[in-house]
């Protein structure tokens, strides 16, 4: 006896889809998978394909041996589905962690690319990844757009995991209509002024903290990179640190301010570290977590209104240099940037050299 499957149309991301009632039916999905367009929705649990007039007919034709369809009319306006935000991960191949070890990436990137693989997986969890077509693939980077309304940086990070898993894994390459990257979006980074860098540092009593926190901003280092410093690469007789392998696996060297080494030789004498320069109550790296939230405090109690983070020092950093006459090349590498074009956004930060305009409204009567 033929297997009756139920036909209605619905909408998905905008698009008119024939949407089939086959949760129930793996076996038989797996059948109509050489369909062009069919996709599998996680938050409808049913197959769907393109929307033609003619489906019908196509259908019997093709699968009359397999299935009786039905159309149903649900009397309902198509609608877009919703998928909720926690969609659980799906366990990573272990040839993808192999790869991303073999490319040297690091340790964050790894934990990211995995997580956005694990939950494109999880998404299409009916589905074995060798049958993800390009055209499903394109489906998830709508629902991340129109469903979880993900930012530009995730839908860029899910995009580069996916190239990464679908070529070292499947040994396929994604069509390009599939992954287009979205466009960057052109924002100022948040800079603080002097005045607030110095009220912010008033804030913080403990020396440790105070010295992690004097770092950031004076030698313009990420937030990671002051974690994976060792004590070795404060260098006092050059007035440098060394930042090792920072973001894409490269070396650089960067300031050392007077008064951070005065402060940084206060804490070594009271906190001895043994391995990296700033370490957790029971050794290792210190939380990036607890960094973080000395900064919220610190911010807080300076009453700074300004949606800050860590990364504002790093702004701020070569912001004030830029202002004091630094040359962007010397800035260019202190922040250990491979375009200039990335440094020159301070340029268009920085307020020198306001203090001699005046606003047309200042020179009007009104």
């Amino acid at each position: 006896m033929k297997t009756v499957v139920y036909l209605k149309k619905i909408g998905v991301s905008g698009e008119t889809r024939l949407a089939f009632g086959l949760k129930n039916n793996p076996n038989l999905a797996m059948q109509f998978q050489n369909i062009t367009g069919w996709c599998w929705s996680e938050a409808l649990g049913l197959w769907h394909i393109p929307y033609y007039e003619n489906h019908m007919e196509y259908l019997r034709k093709k699968f009359s041996a397999l299935a009786h369809f039905q159309h149903v009319d649900t009397g309902q306006k198509p609608h877009k589905p919703t998928i909720p935000h926690n969609t659980p991960i799906s366990p990573i191949p272990e040839g993808f962690y192999q790869q991303m070890r073999l490319k040297r990436y690091s340790e964050n990137t790894q934990k990211t690319y995995a997580s956005v693989l694990g939950k494109f997986l999880a998404y299409f969890k009916q589905v074995p990844p060798e049958h993800i077509s390009d055209q499903q693939v394109r489906e998830y980077m709508l629902y991340l757009i129109d469903q979880r309304q993900c930012s530009g940086a995730y839908q860029r990070q899910t995009i580069n995991a996916l190239k990464l898993f679908y070529k070292a894994v499947l040994n396929r390459e994604l069509s390009e209509l599939a992954v287009t990257a979205p466009r960057r979006k052109k924002k100022l980074p948040v800079v603080f002024s002097e005045e607030e860098v110095i009220l912010l540092f008033s804030q913080v009593q403990n020396l440790k903290h105070k010295a992690m926190l004097y770092c950031l901003y004076s030698a313009g280092l990420r937030r990671n990179e002051l974690i994976e410093l060792n004590v070795g690469d404060i260098d006092s007789k050059r007035h440098c640190i060394m930042v090792r392998e920072a973001k894409g696996n490269k070396d650089r060297v960067t300031l050392l301010s007077e008064k951070c080494l005065v402060l940084l030789r206060d804490y070594f004498r009271e906190y001895r570290p043994k391995v990296f320069l700033f370490e957790g109550a029971e050794g290792g790296r210190y939380s990036a977590t607890s960094l973080r939230k000395i900064f919220d405090r610190a911010l807080k109690g300076a009453g700074i209104q300004k949606k800050a983070t860590l990364h504002t020092l790093r702004h701020s950093f070569a912001t004030h240099l830029l202002e004091r006459g630094t040359d962007l090349r010397y800035i260019q590498a202190l922040l250990g940037h491979s375009s200039s074009k990335t440094t020159e956004i301070y340029t268009h930060v920085t307020t020198k050299g306001f203090a001699g305009l005046r606003s047309p409204l200042d020179e009007i009567d009104v």
